[in-house]
Formats: C-alpha cells, sequence, structure tokens
C-alpha cells in the first residue's frame, strides 16, 4: 500500500517522533509506574498509532492491511512459538529434560556452573542456529540446575540468553544471520568474517564475567546434598538412559545442521519423544498428546522439581503469542505509515561521520525492535535505510550487516514485548527486566562495536555488490 494510492501524506521527523514517544510513554509508564499487562497497554498503542495514521490520510482498510501484512510476514516465528511448546512438554516425558539434568549435574559446581553453561548454549545455538531452541531445551535444563545450586536465576536466564544469542547472531544456518547478508548484500561468509571481529572479544570479556560471578556460589555441604536428591528424585521418577533419552535433542541437532527447516526438525523431534514417552518411559498416550497442549506438574516429591518438569504445551505459550501478534500489528502501522522511516531518516541525515555512523545504526535497530515487536523487519529496514550512507562512508557492506544485527538481533530479547523477549521470559520463568542487566553480551557487543569503530579496528574496505 503506497501513500498515493489513498491520499496519505508522509510524516515528517517531528511527527514521527512524538508518534513514537506517545507510544514509548504509554508502555513505560503503564508497565513500571501502574503495573499494567502489556497486552493492554499494547492495545492503548494499536488505538493510538491507528489513530495516527487516520491522521495522515489512510482509512481503515489500508490500516489493516499493514497490521495483517506485518502478522503475516512473521507466520514462520509463531509456527515456532506454538512448536516449542510441544518441545518442551515432549522432552519433559520422554525423560530428556530429566536425562540431561541428572548427567549435567554430576559435573557441575556452581563456581564454574555459568562459565559452562555459556559456552554449552553458545555451541549448542551455533549448531542449530536457533536461539529458541536453545532456551526451550537445554536452557530449561540450566535454569533447574541453577535453582538447586542456589543460584538466583535472573542471572542463569541472562547467561542463557546470552549463549542462545551469541550462536543465532553468528551461526551460517541462523535465519537472522542469513536474513543481515542478504538485505545488506553482502556474502554470507564475509558477513559472518566481519562479525568475528567484535563478537569473539565480547563472548571473552562475558565469559570472564560470568566465571567471576560464579565464584560468588561456591559449592557447600547442603548444596551437595541438594544436589544428590534432586538426582534420586530424577532416577526415581524416570528410566535415564543416555542412549534413549536424549534421542529426540540428537535428531533436533542433526536435522538442525543438515539445515532442515526448523519447523521440521521440531516436528520429528516431538514425534520421537512421544513415541520414547509411550513406549519407553510407558507413559500412557493419553497423558502425553494432552500434555502437548498442557503439560501437568511431575511427582516427585520436590516441588521446585515438579513444577520444571510440568512446564511445556501450547497453552503455555498463549501470553507470549498473544503479545506477539499485537506487537507486530503495532510494527505494522509504524512501519506501513513510513512513521519509523521518517524516524529514522531524520536520524541518518544527522550522522557524518563512521562511529556515529555504526552506533546510529545499532540505536535505530534497537528503536525497530521496540517499535515492530520483532528482529526480522527491523533487519531489513534499517539495511535499506542505511545502505547508502555506508556507501558514501566508504564502509564494506558486511560493516552495515554486522551493525544491524548488533542493534537487531542482539536487543531484541532485552525488550519485554518483543517476540523473542516475550518467549524467553515464559520458557525459562524469568521477566525480561529480571534477567536483562545480566544478558551482558546482548548490550556489551554494541560498546565493543562501537569502542572498535572509534579506534578504526574491524573497518573492512568496501566491497559492496552491484546492485542487479
Amino acid at each position: 500500500m503506497t501513500a498515493s494510492n489513498h491520499q496519505a501524506s508522509t510524516p515528517n521527523f517531528l511527527q514521527a517522533l512524538v508518534c513514537f514517544g506517545i507510544v514509548l510513554l504509554i508502555i513505560s509508564v503503564g508497565l513500571f509506574a501502574y503495573v499494567i499487562d502489556l497486552h493492554s497497554l499494547m492495545f492503548l498503542c494499536l488505538l493510538w498509532c491507528g489513530l495516527v495514521a487516520r491522521l495522515l490520510g489512510y482509512p481503515y482498510s489500508a490500516i489493516r492491511e499493514m497490521m495483517a501484512s506485518a502478522i503475516t510476514r512473521a507466520l514462520p516465528a509463531i509456527y515456532i512459538f506454538i512448536l516449542i511448546g510441544m518441545v518442551i512438554a515432549s522432552f519433559m516425558h520422554s525423560g530428556t529434560i530429566a536425562a540431561l539434568m541428572y548427567y549435567g549435574l554430576g559435573f557441575l559446581n556452581p563456581a564454574l556452573f555459568l562459565a559452562i553453561g555459556l559456552i554449552l548454549c553458545a555451541f549448542m545455538s551455533l549448531a542449530t542456529g536457533t536461539s529458541w531452541g536453545t532456551v526451550g531445551t537445554i536452557g530449561v535444563v540450566f535454569i533447574g540446575i541453577g535453582e538447586t545450586l542456589g543460584i538466583p536465576l535472573p542471572i542463569v536466564a541472562g547467561m542463557v540468553v546470552c549463549g542462545a544469542t551469541f550462536g543465532d547472531k553468528l551461526s551460517p544456518v541462523s535465519d537472522t544471520t542469513n536474513l543481515a547478508a542478504m538485505s545488506a548484500e553482502t556474502n554470507l561468509y564475509r558477513h559472518i568474517q566481519s562479525m568475528l571481529y567484535t563478537t569473539f572479544p565480547t563472548l571473552i570479556i562475558v565469559l570472564v564475567i560470568f566465571i567471576l560471578i560464579g565464584f560468588r556460589y561456591s559449592g557447600s555441604d547442603s548444596t551437595a546434598e541438594a544436589i544428590v536428591s534432586i538426582q534420586q528424585a530424577l532416577d526415581a521418577t524416570y528410566k535415564l538412559s543416555p542412549v534413549i533419552s536424549f534421542l529426540p535433542l540428537i535428531l533436533m541437532l542433526v536435522l538442525s545442521i543438515r539445515r532442515f527447516a526448523a519447523e521440521i526438525a521440531m516436528s520429528a523431534s516431538i514425534l520421537l519423544a512421544v513415541v520414547i514417552a509411550i513406549t519407553y518411559q510407558q507413559h500412557t498416550a493419553v497423558d502425553v498428546l494432552n500434555a502437548l497442549w498442557l503439560n501437568t506438574p511431575t511427582n516427585s516429591g520436590i516441588a521446585s522439581l515438579d513444577d520444571l518438569l510440568g512446564r511445556g504445551g501450547i497453552s503455555s505459550m498463549s501470553w507470549t503469542l498473544l503479545l506477539a501478534l499485537m506487537a507486530l500489528a503495532l510494527g505494522g502501522i509504524l512501519q506501513g505509515a513510513g512513521i519509523l522511516s521518517a524516524l529514522l531518516s531524520g536520524m541518518i541525515a544527522r550522522v557524518k561521520h563512521t562511529t556515529a555512523l555504526i552506533s546510529t545504526t545499532i540505536c535505530s535497530g534497537l528503536i525497530g525492535n521496540m517499535a515492530m515487536g520483532e528482529a526480522y523487519i527491523s533487519i531489513i529496514l534499517n539495511c535499506q535505510l542505511f545502505r547508502e550512507q555506508y556507501r558514501k562512508q566508504k564502509l564494506d557492506s558486511a560493516v552495515l550487516s554486522r551493525s544491524v544485527e548488533e542493534g537487531s538481533t542482539l536487543t531484541t530479547g532485552l525488550i519485554p514485548w518483543t517476540t523473542a523477549g516475550a518467549f524467553y521470559s515464559a520458557t525459562l520463568g524469568v521477566p525480561v527486566l529480571d534477567y536483562a542487566p545480566y544478558a551482558f553480551f546482548n548490550y556489551l557487543n554494541a560498546f565493543v562495536s562501537i569502542t572498535m569503530a572509534a579506534l578504526g579496528i574491524g573497518l573492512l574496505k568496501n566491497r559492496f555488490l552491484k546492485s542487479s
């Protein structure tokens, strides 16, 4: 839908700034001052932005199409929302999560738990290319183990998000990695090479931070006793053969590495987990299939363990899914009515130096996530908006794609109303605002990138591909 089709006017920078500022005001005041549910706040934001679009000249039919188009573009993410709920529930019943906890508790200790967890989450997300799959599987395991070791859950959740986001940003099989390279018109591996300059130094810094934090939680007799009791409860509740229990997770890893679609990898893993739950764990088919909709706590005798192993199911994702749909609809209006483009273009026009350009690109990614509720549209839009400016400053397109990822991919999990933030919070059981201070990787990477730009490090020579 174009403005000319409906005699709609294009908003200027001030109009866009006022519109977006009121959206942020509604959310921040409602969330922090009055503790109003985000769904209600999103409804108010939708009404406000719909009114602005109407005042710009768009009829209701065009505004509705903006919302519908944004939701349609995000359907793959919505499918994964539903599947992740079933993955968690089926992995609980098959004993996969229980086995990971049982054997993981055998070699983990509080001092190194966070560091080891960061590395394992990073490796898994790097191999599978999905932060959501990582958070929904071994992320849930680390939450359970961390609680057992007496480590505050916001710290554990922050560690999981750091590791999961690392691979999602850097993996050649990640959708955001491929999308950023494609949108910036650069080669995929050139894009990954560019990200290595800033990503690995940041990961090392974050690893050191988590090692230092881990030393605050040294082992004790009570912790050792708690670990033994958890292992005994798991052993009494499930059959824990590593050969059989790990099969669903192995299948998902293999299919992901072989670049099967995430929906196929997850569906196959769910089916295998259901078969194992029925034939090996000897759960009834009715109980297992009902758990795919809504899982229920187990009866191990340890309340916290029962709650953990009772997570999952499609219905457990409903709060997150509904919030995501409303946020996507809001983003559709902001993008379709030209409000976000006017806001960001106003910022770009004021950028003159390389460091400022990279800083603005990263900030723009954050604004895009806050406005549209997910990273995909933000990545595409920012690559389009900033491409010409990077050309003028003779910066490689891989620097553009890297900066866009650092602003969009990394910050999406730090915002409560984005699809990623809502998903991480629902899956890990920790509010976004609680774990965000400990998701060091997700915001330190931006500071490392800006610092390196100021020092002239990692600014690759111009290799923009010619437009077709």
